[in-house]
């Protein structure tokens, strides 16, 4: 297990940050910070490869790597209303990796290239890793969607009825499932391969992959659940975590982050 150094804020009465570097000694003065390590001295924040701290860590080749710079925060304007996180954006001169979570939901995260300068600030919308097939606590999410009973089904190949307006709900690359009676359970059947809609034909088609359950009856109710990297709904939850992550070797200002966030209306 890693081992940190703490430090503690006078002016904010408690313990902010840890920092990956161990030191034998440490010590602040003239608004310098001072360590000891392995018998010689050290002053922080001069030198020109950051995240780096007494040579390490260095890559496979022996050249200077990174250590991960962090920083946590929360929105919690109203905590009382549940909302919707959709983006994260913010000021800087760098792009860093997000993570965003909430007491609802611990799936939110921006890869730094997910990021996309725009008016001087940096700006992305939430992912959502999920699971495949979905975890229990995802189907009351907003990317679930019933579709309807199958008229008939084979392996990979299911038939709706003309009616079943299957293209406004369903997308390649979504999850699949089906429920039997009595529509207490959902099972997941694979993800989808293609969409086929001719009337004139008769045809209300969709294949999938088959990598999942089958079903015992010809006639279950369908349900797709969004790709969740390609198509997130973003956070859902009472306020919501952020950690900003940066292995840059090279000196990165960030001065404000923000987030785009909506009420939730679950009705």
């Amino acid at each position: 297990m890693p081992s940190y150094t703490l430090t503690y804020s006078p002016p904010a009465e408690g313990w902010p940050s840890f920092y990956s570097f161990e030191p034998e000694w440490i010590q602040g003065m003239n608004q310098y910070l001072y360590t000891f390590s392995g018998g010689n001295i050290f002053r922080h924040n001069t030198n020109e490869v950051r995240n780096n701290f007494y040579g390490l860590p260095v890559d496979g080749e022996g050249n200077p790597a990174a250590y991960n710079s962090t920083i946590t925060s929360v929105f919690n304007n109203e905590p009382i209303v549940n909302k919707i996180f959709k983006t994260l954006q913010y000021e800087g001169n760098r792009a860093w990796a997000a993570t965003l979570t909430s007491d609802q939901q611990d799936t939110g995260f921006m890869n730094a290239d997910y990021f996309e300068k725009k008016e001087g600030d940096f700006f992305a919308f939430v992912r959502n890793s999920g699971t495949n097939p979905a975890d229990l606590d995802e189907y009351a999410l907003r990317s679930l969607n019933g579709i309807g009973k199958s008229t008939a089904q084979a392996a990979g190949v299911v038939d709706f009825a003309l009616t079943t307006n299957v293209g406004s709900i369903l997308s390649v690359g979504d999850a699949f499932y089906f429920s039997e009676p009595p529509y207490t359970d959902i099972s997941f059947a694979g993800q989808v391969n293609s969409i086929t809609i001719n009337k004139p034909a008769g045809t209300n088609q969709v294949v999938h992959n088959n990598t999942g359950a089958t079903p015992t009856i010809q006639n279950p109710l369908w349900l797709g659940i969004k790709n969740q990297v390609v198509e997130s709904h973003g956070i859902l939850g009472h306020y919501g975590v952020f950690t900003l992550t940066n292995d840059d070797t090279d000196a990165v200002e960030l001065f404000v982050a923000r987030s785009e966030v909506m009420k939730s209306y679950p009705g």
